[in-house]
């Protein structure tokens, strides 16, 4: 990674991290860009240049690219399994730091509509990172089939977040991701 990709991804999660403060301390409607802005000591630009909308500042993170190559690396098999084990592995990997940070964003994503509907946006992207990492074929049937497969472990892997911001971060995520995903299509 370059110096300027360094510098860029710092001020991103500077920004983003002022954001959800301001979020959970203010609340998320009564805060404003300007004031993410002036908090980061960044300009509203800037702002936007890393974050094209305020709902943004919550729901962006770097799990789309990380999963979709754990789904196209994974072994043979499945194509549940082979999503399921790469949604776990992910949610297994993180520091308690990044972990109290996603819990701060489920909770506003939970509790604020806005961004309950733009999360299913962002469940929509990274089924398109899943079928675009495991290179389908052009047959619409062959992308119909995975995209359905990823949207249904997206979606328990969804009831296992929720159950873990219920146990405020307590419980392992990777171990509920495995069991929804378990309750869903079986062994």
């Amino acid at each position: 990674m370059s110096l300027r990709d360094r510098q860029r991804a710092e001020t991103r999660l500077a920004v983003q991290t002022h954001a959800i403060r301001l979020f959970t301390d203010v609340g998320y409607d009564a805060t404003t860009v300007a004031d993410v802005a002036a908090a980061a000591g960044v300009s509203a630009m800037t702002v936007y240049r890393h974050f094209p909308t305020k709902e943004d500042l919550v729901l962006y993170d770097e799990y789309d690219p990380v999963t979709a190559s754990a789904v196209a690396a994974a072994p043979p098999g499945p194509l549940s399994a082979r999503i399921g084990h790469a949604l776990s592995e992910t949610a297994a990997h993180g520091s308690s730091s990044e972990k109290a940070f996603l819990l701060a964003r489920l909770r506003l994503m939970i509790s604020v509509p806005a961004l309950r509907a733009r999360h299913l946006d962002s469940q929509y992207a990274t089924a398109d990172a899943i079928v675009a990492a495991l290179g389908c074929s052009p047959s619409p049937e062959e992308e119909f089939r995975v995209r359905a497969t990823a949207m249904a472990c997206l979606g328990a892997a969804h009831v296992a977040l929720l159950r873990w911001a219920e146990t405020d971060g307590e419980a392992d995520l990777a171990g509920l991701i495995r069991e929804t995903l378990t309750s869903v299509f079986g062994d």
